[in-house]
C-alpha cells in the first residue's frame, strides 16, 4: 500500500500554496453551531472546496489538501466499470437500476425491488451478496416493520447493496467467481478501482487503499480532487478531448443523468439530504454522500441564479465526523446558498436541511444546527 503522504502529495495537481497556506493555519474553521436557547453547545469544524473540471479552485474554506477517504463518495465513478463493459445492453438495466448502483439507498421495500429485478434478469443470486447487515435497514419506518414482524433484514436491504451489484454483474459478465468479489484482487474489485483510477486520473497502482465499513476498498484523496472529480461529474463534455478523461464521458452521462431522474434510488424517500437536493434543483445538481460527513456535489453549468456558471464541483467535510447528520446538512445547504446555487423555493424547500431542529420530548423546539460561515471566492482571498 502506498505511503498515505507521499500519495496525496502525488495526486494534488495544483498548489494554490498561497491560498491553502492562509487557510491552514490554526485549526480548521467553525462550520457549524448547534446552538440551544442562545448557548452554543457544540461546534462542527470542517472544510469546503469548491473547483471547475480543471481543478482550479473556485471557493475554498479550511484545508483543500485534507486526505479523505471517499467511502460512498466513490459510487457513480465506480459504476462505470459495468458501463463500460456492457451491462447496461446485457440486461437491459434502466436508469432507476443504473441510479441505484451509484447509491447509498435507505432499503425501503422499492430499492429492494429494484435490485431483485436485475437480479433476476442477470440470473444472480442475492445470497451472494457479502456487504452485511449490520444497522440496516437506513429507513427508520422500515426498520421497525421488520422488527415488529419479526423479519430479519437481508443484505439487499443493506445501503451498498447497489454498488455491491456492480460487482456481481461483472462477474456474470466475464464469467468470474463471485465467492470473493469483495478482495482487493479480485478482478472486479480491479476493474472498479481502473474506472475509480481513470475518473481522478491517477495510476491504479498509486491509490492509497483503505477498507470501507460494507467489506470492499476504499480510496483515499486530498479533497481538491473529490471536487475535480464531482465537477468532471457535472459535465464530462467539459474535459478536453486530449484529456485522458475524456474517454469516460459517455458512460459518466449516463450515470449522471440516471443519477438526476430517479433521486429516490440515490438516497431514499425520507429525510435524505442528497435525494432531497436534487428533488428541490432538478437537473441542477448531483448529491452524493459518504460515511464521516464526506459529500461531493456535482453543480451541472447554468446552475446558479439566472442560469449563470459552468460545471464546477464542491467537496465538504465535517471534522468531527458528524453523528447527527447535522452539521452536514447545514453546511451544504449553506455552502450552496453562497454559491449561488440555491435560493427562493427551493431553499424554503430545504429549511429543515439548512437549520436542522432537535425537539424536546413534547415536541417543542429545543434547540437548531446554524451553519456560520463565509465561502468566499478564491480570488478575494488572495486580495
Amino acid at each position: 500500500m502506498p505511503d498515505a503522504a507521499a500519495a496525496a502529495a502525488a495526486v494534488t495537481r495544483r498548489p494554490a500554496a498561497t491560498v491553502a497556506a492562509r487557510r491552514r493555519s490554526g485549526p480548521p474553521p467553525v462550520l457549524v453551531r448547534q446552538v440551544r436557547n442562545g448557548i452554543v453547545e457544540s461546534e462542527h469544524r470542517g472544510h469546503i472546496v469548491e473547483t471547475d473540471v480543471e481543478g482550479r479552485i473556485m471557493r475554498l474554506l479550511g484545508d483543500p489538501d485534507r486526505l479523505v477517504t471517499l467511502r460512498s463518495t466513490v459510487k457513480p465513478f465506480g459504476a462505470v466499470a459495468l458501463v463500460e463493459a456492457g451491462g447496461l445492453e446485457a440486461w437491459d438495466i434502466t436508469p432507476a437500476e443504473l441510479a441505484i448502483m451509484a447509491s447509498s439507498h435507505s432499503g425501503e421495500d422499492l430499492h429492494v425491488r429494484t435490485i431483485q429485478a436485475i437480479y433476476r434478469r442477470a440470473g444472480v443470486s442475492q445470497s451472494a451478496l457479502a456487504c452485511g447487515t449490520e444497522g440496516m435497514p437506513l429507513d427508520p419506518l422500515t426498520a421497525a416493520r421488520l422488527a415488529r414482524d419479526g423479519e430479519r433484514p437481508s443484505a439487499i436491504r443493506h445501503m451498498c447493496s447497489g454498488q455491491h451489484s456492480v460487482f456481481l454483474l461483472l462477474c456474470k459478465l466475464h464469467g468470474w467467481r463471485p465467492e470473493t468479489y469483495w478482495e482487493e484482487d479480485h478482478p472486479a474489485q480491479v476493474a472498479y478501482r481502473s474506472a475509480v483510477a481513470r475518473a481522478f486520473g491517477v495510476d491504479p497502482a498509486r491509490l492509497v487503499t483503505a477498507t470501507d465499513g460494507c467489506g470492499i476498498p476504499t480510496y483515499a484523496f486530498p479533497l481538491r480532487e473529490v471536487a475535480r472529480a464531482y465537477a468532471f461529474l457535472a459535465d464530462p463534455s467539459a474535459v478536453s478531448p486530449r484529456d485522458p478523461r475524456s474517454a469516460l464521458a459517455p458512460a459518466l452521462v449516463k450515470i449522471r443523468d440516471a443519477m438526476i431522474a430517479h433521486p429516490e434510488m440515490v438516497a431514499g424517500n425520507r429525510e435524505r439530504l442528497d435525494t432531497s437536493l436534487m428533488k428541490a434543483l432538478p437537473g441542477r445538481i448531483v448529491s452524493k454522500s459518504g460515511m464521516e460527513a464526506l459529500r461531493g456535489l456535482a453543480i451541472l453549468p447554468a446552475a446558479r441564479s439566472g442560469g449563470r456558471g459552468g460545471p464546477s464541483g464542491m467537496a465538504i467535510k465535517i471534522e468531527d465526523g458528524d453523528g447527527y447528520e447535522r452539521a452536514g446538512w447545514a453546511a451544504t445547504i449553506e455552502a450552496l446558498v453562497q454559491a449561488g446555487v440555491l435560493e427562493g423555493q427551493p431553499l424554503r424547500a430545504l429549511g429543515r436541511y439548512h437549520r436542522p431542529p432537535s425537539f424536546d420530548s413534547h415536541g417543542r423546539l429545543a434547540a437548531e444546527s446554524i451553519a456560520d460561515f463565509e465561502l468566499a471566492p478564491v480570488g478575494e482571498l488572495i486580495g
